[in-house]
């Protein structure tokens, strides 16, 4: 039996808010570990076009610890029972630290964030310029990682990263590059959250001014 065919939506002016639907597909970060969900990036950009006279309607497919393979079998589960939109005019991907963090080279994750990266694209209607790629945090720099050899993890996270960037330009999806601004975690404990390794609000909300700018002149 085909699984049932959930509807498009375009965004729609309705009492002078326009409507958009948004899905942010990722990890730890994207659900906002150890914050309030009102503080996690997705739930941030929403508040923040809130105000600027944009609905939006968000979807988040992401868990604490998933690596690539566990987001793309989240991806196959929800695709399969309709629980996804056919189509949505965002979709923001951020993936591959738990890659990472379980020692994976850094020649296998291409391929898997490739493929999740096509899907984003579909996911978008196939306008590439509706999907934003956001580059994996150094968490290096936090307490957590102060004794998990920093120095190569930095090196890690920096060569996961040129991967991501170099696919997002191959493929001309939008790239917001947060690494160097969580790398200031070192000297600024503000911007972690209480558990030492995630990132607190106030990170997450600088994250969210930057995708709220790229989102209004996608949509506009």
């Amino acid at each position: 039996m085909a699984p049932p065919v959930s509807p498009h939506i375009d965004t729609a002016t309705h009492d002078g808010k326009t409507s958009f639907s948004y899905l942010a597909l990722g990890d730890s970060y994207t659900i906002g570990q150890s914050v309030s969900e009102t503080e996690n990036y997705p739930n941030q950009v929403i508040a923040l076009l809130k105000k600027d006279g944009w609905e939006g309607q968000l979807k988040i497919i992401a868990t604490s610890g998933w690596t690539t393979d566990h987001l793309k079998w989240a991806l196959s589960v929800a695709e399969s029972n309709g629980s996804l939109l056919e189509e949505y005019n965002i979709v923001t991907l951020l993936i591959g630290v738990n890659d990472q963090y379980q020692g994976r080279p850094s020649a296998a994750y291409k391929p898997k964030f490739e493929e999740l990266l096509k899907t984003s694209i579909r996911l978008a209607g196939n306008k590439v310029n509706h999907v934003i790629v956001i580059s994996i945090p150094d968490w290096s720099v936090t307490p957590f990682g102060a004794g998990k050899e920093p120095d190569e993890v930095a090196k890690e996270i920096d060569a996961y990263n040129s991967i991501n960037k170099q696919l997002s330009q191959q493929y001309g999806v939008n790239y917001i590059d947060v690494t160097p601004g969580t790398r200031e975690a070192a000297t600024d404990a503000s911007l972690l959250a209480v558990d030492g390794l995630h990132y607190s609000g106030k990170e997450y909300a600088l994250w969210a001014k930057k995708l709220a700018e790229i989102i209004k002149v996608v949509l506009r």
